[in-house]
């Protein structure tokens, strides 16, 4: 247990992502009475300065100036205490993260945010000397921001994304904590129900607007569980709602057991360009460990009529670090994907997410160490370039093994525009779905505002009209 004290409590969570860089899943409380460790960080506003203890440990540092902008101010505290924070750890038990002192999301966007605030040298300067990122993770920010420019400065003020969520899957993985329920035909097809409704609203909302419909996305959950005629009819709406898919559609198709050739002819003669064939893990081992229904066969044949029916945009996504994997496993998958040969592959890093069975269940699941899980990122890494892939986008989770993040690799030609957009926060998405999450983007005010989805179905359809009302309010200011 770490006793946190400290004279800014509206910033303890950010502290405490910190601590939990070093001690992982340690528990962190103001107030102990035996506390194996005491950490105070304090900020000093009139002097502009935050400190703080740990031990024997000390660190001080200056808050960056604000220029007057409030949010600016509270940006600059925020990572002034984070730094503190980070300090106190390294010289506590001493061990450098590949991102630092960086918690969030998206480093990408930050190091961008920068540059353009503070021009190119000084957003380096603080990514190297204010959150001590390594060399290495600042070039691969670096190159995946050089990547993304022309596909950014592509869309309009008035451009937008269209999300639609199927939160629905055939099992429920080891690590999933995705709040999504198993599929079953009755349920599957009255949740089409409302959102085929939701669609429709948000047609409205886009023409009404004057908004430009840029690219879309279907994830999950598991898209394909729907049924041939399921997805024949839910895209036939949406190209009549929104007068097509604007300028790409992908369909997270996810795992060969819910995929058919009739499903892939569907999507093909809708016009769709993208799909994900998802496996994982190329060891059979593991995919009956971590809960799939399939083997590593099945995701080859699929692969294989997929190519058949016509798609040359195929992603693939695998996990770094799986339970009871190590990196002859891991290189095993790799030699297999490069067999493959797909267009796009994203690596994944493993996290423990809280509510997934894993962490209920950790002390049964051997996981690879912070070291074996780097070197399978770098694995990752050269295999991409050995098919010509480059990264292109990137983010991070919380409770990631190793502190490190999920890479995006495409070709020259198979970058997905709605993955930049996203992950970016650089285009607004309208979202449809239950567990499904719209977001307006204010680039003049650099702010985000967000509409969450119930995660619930059933609570989902019952509370369109007011989502409606809320989306409306969003996007037609």
């Amino acid at each position: 247990m770490v006793q946190l004290i400290t004279n800014v409590p509206q910033y303890e969570n950010d502290i405490a992502e910190e601590i939990r860089l070093f001690w992982g899943a340690v528990e962190i409380r103001a107030e102990a009475e035996q506390p194996e460790a005491v950490m105070t960080v304090t900020l000093d506003e009139r002097q502009g300065v935050a400190s703080g203890t740990l031990g024997s440990a000390a660190a001080c540092f200056d808050v960056l100036p604000d220029g007057g902008d409030p949010l600016e101010r509270k940006r600059q505290q925020k990572r002034a205490v984070k730094r503190v924070a980070y300090a106190l750890l390294q010289q506590a038990c001493p061990s450098d993260m590949p991102w630092g002192s960086l918690t969030g999301i998206r480093p990408t966007k930050l190091l961008r945010d920068l540059a353009g605030r503070y021009g190119d040298a000084e957003a380096v300067r603080q990514f190297t000397e204010v959150f001590s990122v390594s060399p290495e993770k600042l070039r691969l920010a670096a190159t995946i921001n050089a990547v993304q420019r022309p596909i950014l400065e592509s869309a309009g003020p008035r451009d937008l994304d269209v999300y639609v969520g199927i939160p629905y899957c055939r099992t429920r993985c080891l690590y999933c904590s995705f709040g999504a329920e198993i599929a079953k035909g009755a349920s599957v097809e009255a949740y089409l129900i409302p959102l085929f409704d939701d669609i429709s609203r948000g047609g409205r909302i886009v023409r009404e607007g004057g908004w430009r419909h840029r690219a879309t996305y279907l994830g999950g959950g598991t898209p394909t569980v729907l049924s041939a005629d399921q997805l024949d009819r839910l895209l036939s709406h949406l190209e009549t709602v929104y007068g097509g898919f604007g300028a790409e559609c992908t369909v997270e198709a996810g795992r060969p057991d819910t995929i058919t050739e009739e499903k892939l002819t569907v999507l093909k003669a809708h016009g769709v360009g993208r799909i994900s064939i998802n496996p994982q893990t190329m060891n059979d081992e593991t995919l009956r460990r971590i809960g799939r229904a399939h083997t590593a066969r099945e995701i080859v044949e699929t692969f294989a009529l997929a190519r058949k029916i016509g798609f040359r945009s195929i992603n693939m996504d695998l996990i770094a670090g799986l339970p009871g994997e190590d990196e002859d496993d891991f290189a095993r998958t790799l030699s297999a994907i490069e067999a493959l040969r797909p267009d796009n592959l994203t690596v994944h890093t493993l996290a423990i997410k809280r509510s997934s069975r894993l962490k209920e269940q950790i002390d049964r699941y051997p996981l690879p160490s912070r070291e074996s899980v780097t070197r399978m990122i770098d694995m990752g890494f050269d295999c991409a370039r050995r098919i010509g892939l480059w990264p292109y986008y990137m983010y991070r989770q919380k409770y990631q093994n190793g502190n490190l993040e999920n890479v995006g690799y495409a070709g020259r030609d198979t970058i997905c525009m709605y993955n930049i957009d996203m992950m970016e926060e650089t285009t607004s998405i309208l979202a449809h779905g239950a567990n499904a999450m719209t977001k307006r983007i204010f680039d003049a005010e650099r702010r985000v505002e967000r509409i969450a989805a119930p995660k619930d179905v059933p609570t989902y359809a019952a509370k369109l009209e007011k989502l409606d009302g809320q989306k409306r309010g969003l996007f037609l200011l």
